[in-house]
């Protein structure tokens, strides 16, 4: 033997089309994770099969669509025109096999050419099929995308359309769970785009008149609003917009053929850039794009043919022209937003008053804080040069404007003892650590200036780079990692208030989470097994037999950086920081952080009583 590899016909294989998707599943539906995330598989799996029933909306064929889950089963129906009989199990298990290759039928379709049921299928441990269309009906079921059987009825009274269950696979999407505030999240945006559609969710109905309207009316209380909302639409393209008067961070909602695309793309930027140019143009005067911008909270939605996503679960649209005999997507959206905005704020002087108010505003405001600004900017670079405040992930060392990484992880910490365990069981690659030095400052109510000012906030702005935009942002994920006692308490809710305050995109865009640490350690000589509630412990204790070894946990720094590598790894939970929707910041922020503590007081005195009264009644 040489030592080299022999290369033979022998090493040569072919996967079959569910092995393929199985062994390969970040290329179909991006990063697993357990529904801690807005992103993970299993809502993509969701939205795959939900997108074929928005077609046949937009079709013309069926006004409802009904969803169903309860634990891990997932349950879609509509009521469009039904898979046709004969190829019930092909489209959902043959690779390029659907109808949106006919162009005519599926100009614009929101689903995957014929590969999103199936990656749906292979990733699921059973999976149901029914169509019913002409009284006739047929299913078909599979485990793992292997066809397990199939009914073919001549006749039946059920009414036409499709339903699929499935329940995703648990030795691919680990300790999986469903949040239905994230579920709820994406059927709204389904709604949203699609006026006139009912959606039925578990029973709670799901329904939109006025578009992307709707969607600002909801993100936006009106007395926050600047002005009103600004609706502007024609047959490939809708906007909505207004300034917010507290909000200090630009607000972008983005979607191309119905995708809600996160990360935005060539439209969103196309957007921001002709909101700029028109309001320049309107006023007669060269302001800064920041000033005009700051406090925008907006939505734009356009269909192109055969849109370009720069990743299979179609977070960023790259697609650069519009298709058919349309313009490229800047000249579009350019043209449209120089037309109708114009036209719009000529027919309503009030709100160019009002708006042209605010940028000046903005523009003084810049000026006064462009001192501090480029003294903070100074001392973050000598910082992150001289200090161990963080401690980088490869993914982003040494480039600031690194476009963000859908798997890259920024832990916050408290003291040297806790970010120790962490940076040392961390993974280098794509999990980067803050690290805190005393409780911060309480930033409720105060103005932009104290995030320049207090060098723990100043560097933490660094770090997460979103001085200027959401759009750098350098990190998917910004976990708060703090002791599971009142101190730690204090330290998680001080810098929500400080994300709420001064970035609250950052929250709204799912970007924001808690970690969860075990509470318990409970061992004997052959196992260990880690228990994050006196539930899991007592269950742990019985497990495990007589007398086994306990230790209650009392903060991160008593956790070694070996058993912090469980906590972190595969198996991390997160809970994520989420807002009620129409909820109103400002008044959030001014009843648990503001000067009313007798209110508080009575609050937690409340809710201690019903907790009180929910375990005596156990």
């Amino acid at each position: 033997m040489d030592g080299t590899t022999q290369y033979t016909e022998d090493n040569i294989r072919s996967l079959d089309w569910k092995e393929h998707i199985r062994m390969r599943p970040g290329m179909y539906i991006g990063k697993l994770g357990d529904g801690s995330s807005a992103d993970d598989g299993i809502y993509i799996l969701l939205k795959e099969v939900i997108d074929n029933s928005i077609d046949e909306y937009v079709m013309g064929a069926g006004k409802t669509i009904e969803v169903s889950i309860q634990g891990e089963r997932v349950i879609v129906r509509d009521y469009g025109r039904g898979i046709p009989l004969g190829k019930v199990v092909d489209v959902v298990s043959k690779m390029n096999t659907g109808g949106k290759y006919d162009s005519k039928a599926f100009k614009k379709s929101v689903g995957l050419n014929g590969v999103g049921t199936k990656a749906v299928n292979a990733l699921s441990s059973f999976f149901r099929v029914e169509s019913t269309r002409d009284n006739k009906s047929a299913s078909a079921e599979f485990e793992r995308g292997e066809l397990i059987g199939k009914e073919l009825l001549e006749e039946t009274t059920r009414r036409k359309g499709t339903k699929m269950t499935f329940i995703p696979d648990a030795d691919i999407f680990k300790n999986f769970k469903y949040r239905p505030e994230y579920v709820a999240r994406m059927l709204k945006y389904y709604v949203y785009l699609n006026p006139g559609l009912t959606i039925i969710f578990n029973g709670e109905k799901f329904y939109s008149e006025y578009g992307l309207k709707d969607l600002l009316s909801e993100t936006i209380i009106e007395s926050d609003r600047l002005y009103p909302i600004i609706h502007l639409r024609s047959e490939d393209i809708e906007i909505a917009m207004t300034h917010s008067r507290t909000q200090y961070s630009e607000e972008y909602h983005s979607f191309a053929n119905g995708q809600n695309t996160t990360q935005g793309g060539t439209h969103q930027a196309a957007f921001r850039e002709s909101i700029v140019k028109t309001i320049r143009e309107f006023y007669n005067k060269n302001y800064e794009a920041s000033d005009v911008r700051k406090s925008i909270v907006s939505a734009v939605a356009i269909k192109v043919m055969e849109p370009v996503f720069e990743s299979q679960t179609k977070t960023k649209l790259g697609s650069t022209e519009m298709g058919g005999n349309l313009p490229t997507v800047r000249t579009f959206i350019n043209d449209f937003i120089k037309t109708q905005l114009d036209n719009y704020l000529h027919k309503n002087p009030l709100v160019a008053d009002a708006l042209q108010k605010k940028i000046v505003q903005a523009e003084r405001e810049r000026k006064e804080l462009s001192g501090i600004r480029k003294l903070a900017r100074d001392r973050a670079k000598k910082s992150n040069l001289h200090n161990k405040k963080l401690r980088d992930c490869r993914v982003h060392l040494g480039d600031t404007k690194k476009d963000n990484n859908l798997e890259s992880t920024l832990f916050i910490t408290e003291g040297d003892s806790a970010s120790g365990s962490i940076t040392k069981s961390r993974n280098v690659n794509t999990q980067a650590v803050f690290s805190l030095r005393g409780k911060p400052l309480n930033s409720y109510n105060m103005s932009k200036k104290i995030v320049y000012e207090n060098e723990e906030f100043n560097l933490l702005q660094a770090a997460l780079n979103i001085e200027d935009s959401m759009e750098d942002l350098r990190y998917n994920k910004i976990v708060i990692a703090t002791d599971a006692d009142v101190d730690g308490m204090h330290i998680r809710l001080l810098l929500i208030t400080f994300f709420l305050q001064f970035f609250p995109e950052l929250i709204k865009k799912g970007h924001l989470y808690i970690l969860q640490t075990p509470l318990f350690r409970v061992r004997n000589k052959k196992e260990t097994k880690y228990c994050y509630t006196p539930e899991e412990r007592a269950e742990a204790m019985a497990t495990l037999g007589k007398n086994p070894e306990i230790t209650r946990f009392k903060g991160l720094g008593e956790i070694s950086p070996d058993e912090f590598v469980h906590f972190i790894g595969e198996d991390i939970r997160l809970d994520p920081i989420m807002l009620d929707d129409g909820m109103s910041i400002e008044d959030l922020l001014r009843f648990y952080m503001g000067k009313n503590t007798p209110d508080r007081q009575d609050f937690i005195i409340d809710n201690l009583k019903v907790e009180l009264d929910v375990i005596e009644n156990e």
